[in-house]
């Protein structure tokens, strides 16, 4: 009697469309993070620009005290 024949997984090396897949996918996500950054920097310094422009706010120390 033959014993059956049973199949084992072989590692083929990496795929390369994964590869290229994943790389891309990792990239947008990084530069979309590093851009939604640069978005809250934007507008954090226009609302400080928009406010020195209305005379809410000042960069002078008052020399009161």
């Amino acid at each position: 009697m033959g014993a059956p024949k049973i199949g084992h997984a072989a590692y083929k090396g990496p795929s390369i469309l994964k590869e290229i897949f994943y790389g891309i996918t990792i990239g947008l996500a990084a530069g979309y993070l590093w851009k939604m950054q640069h978005w809250n920097e934007q507008r954090r310094r226009r609302e400080f620009y928009d406010l020195l422009d209305a005379g809410k706010i000042t960069t002078v120390v008052d020399e009161d005290e």
